[in-house]
């Protein structure tokens, strides 16, 4: 049995506590049940094998229970766990021969936003996607995947050079918000994501996104407009995290009034999909994909190599006039 403490340790979530006590009974109940339990003085007679089968039948009838009613808050916390694959996982797990780009021809490089070709089945393609990093000292090095402007520039150079080629796009959407510092407002935040807004949306290739954990803000649009948008199914999408939006409306972030919020934002997967941001929902691993890594990756690999097929049939300047009339579609509704 795979259980959280393999990829993160001890992180618990609040909600998930009577889960990870009856885990620990199990992981209790298996080491009494391993073969070679007689050399530590337990006795090799006893049959623990029914009791097991109860514990994990509970375990499963739990996990579904409680994965089936996620508020909107904490939806957006299991888009937050440490253990979730992020940019890198799905790379390293189906995108072949990926050979990453570096810079922005302007400023530097920015390592909160990964770039770089290879190939998804049988697609060529450039990946882009943002970084949050694993290991503390590569969080900080990529502000937890909040990119600088040189990020997005450097993720609109390889885009531009995906075009010349006639390659597909495929884009990870994974971050809290662009990055907020002075520096990055000096060097033109604002400026670099409305640059990308306005080129992406008429490149000359096929572009499939998906929002893989959190898709806040313009940090997340800036390498978000596509022919073909989805969400992973515990991921969330809005226009402001909600803790920022929590301190605005009631001047304090706090859980009470984070999760009214996440509530009220509908940034969840069923609510984009119903007021009609995104174009389709992934659906994760029982427990989300941070219990089953390999079978989150299997789902997305699918989705972008049936989505890249399909977009491939449409010409150039038909994809884009597609594209143009998607976008507009947004925020709009018909009155009485």
């Amino acid at each position: 049995m795979t259980t959280l403490s393999e990829y993160t340790g001890n992180y618990e979530l609040e909600f998930e506590r009577p889960l990870l006590a009856l885990e620990r009974q199990i992981n209790e109940l298996e080491a009494q049940a391993d073969p070679d339990r007689s050399a530590v003085g337990l006795d090799p007679t006893v049959d623990f094998s029914a009791d097991l089968r109860k514990l994990r039948q509970s375990h499963t009838a739990m996990l579904k229970k409680i994965y089936k009613n996620l508020n909107a808050w904490h939806t957006v916390q299991v888009a937050r766990h440490p253990g979730r694959p992020q940019t890198s996982d799905y790379i390293d797990a189906f995108v072949k021969d990926f050979t990453e780009l570096h810079g922005d021809r302007h400023f530097g490089d920015d390592p909160a936003i990964i770039a770089g070709f290879g190939r998804i089945g049988p697609h060529k393609c450039l990946v882009v996607g943002h970084h949050k990093g694993k290991t503390v000292k590569d969080k900080i090095a990529c502000h937890f995947g909040c990119a600088h402007p040189e990020g997005y520039r450097k993720a609109l150079r390889c885009m531009k050079l995906a075009e010349k080629f006639g390659l597909p796009i495929v884009t990870f959407v994974d971050t809290p918000g662009a990055y907020p510092g002075i520096g990055s407002e000096e060097r033109g935040q604002a400026e670099a994501i409305a640059v990308n807004l306005r080129e992406m949306s008429r490149l000359k290739v096929p572009i499939v996104s998906v929002v893989i954990g959190e898709g806040g803000s313009g940090g997340a649009i800036g390498i978000g407009v596509a022919d073909k948008l989805a969400m992973l199914q515990y991921s969330w999408y809005s226009v402001i995290s909600p803790e920022g939006c929590a301190a605005i409306l009631w001047k304090t972030a706090n859980p009470e009034n984070n999760a009214k919020a996440a509530e009220a934002m509908k940034v969840t997967a069923q609510d984009n999909l119903k007021i009609g941001t995104i174009d389709e929902i992934l659906e994760e691993p029982l427990g989300a994909a941070h219990r089953r890594p390999s079978a989150a990756c299997d789902q997305l690999e699918k989705f972008i190599i049936q989505s890249l097929r399909e977009l491939k049939r449409f010409k150039p300047e038909n994809l884009v006039k597609k594209r143009y009339d998607r976008l507009r579609l947004l925020g709009s509704y018909l009155g009485d």
